[in-house]
């Protein structure tokens, strides 16, 4: 059974404007959100994995998308956050450029076999014109909106 982009990313994990500039500010920031909806998951241990998924290959994917993922055995589904930065986040993007979206999966045990089909959803999604909507977004149901619709 295929997932959808509108059921991993919660309303109240949406964040329209990051304050972090960098990437340790706007995970914290995007954690922080995941952990308001989902209260069984520890922020230190979230921290920990994506920084470790982070250390082998920046998932700043580039065109201003960014895809941070790890697995996180405190939960057993796929969940996210989403963060809409309109300055632009210092990403070490794999094309250089600063990152204006931030995709956050945080990957459940018992959801391993659905994260490559979630990941390329999000892919096909930064290729389309989808991130220029989710910038212009005025509210979070707008981005859900967008996401349904991709």
């Amino acid at each position: 059974m295929e997932i959808s982009l509108s059921e991993i990313f919660n309303s109240r994990s949406i964040i329209l404007n990051l304050e972090g500039k960098t990437k340790d500010a706007v995970f914290s920031e995007l954690i922080k959100a995941i952990t308001k909806v989902h209260p069984e998951c520890d922020e230190s241990s979230l921290h920990s994995v994506l920084w470790e998924r982070e250390k082998k290959l920046s998932t700043g994917i580039g065109s201003g998308i960014a895809i941070p993922h790890a697995y996180y055995e405190g939960i057993d589904k796929i969940t996210g956050a989403i963060g809409v930065s309109q300055t632009g986040i210092e990403y070490n993007a794999l094309d250089q450029q600063a990152v204006n979206i931030v995709f956050m999966l945080i990957i459940g045990g018992k959801a391993h076999e659905n994260h490559l089909n979630v990941l390329n959803q999000l892919i096909t999604l930064a290729q389309s014109n989808a991130p220029a909507m989710i910038k212009k977004a005025q509210n979070e149901e707008a981005i859900k909106d967008i996401l349904s619709h991709h």
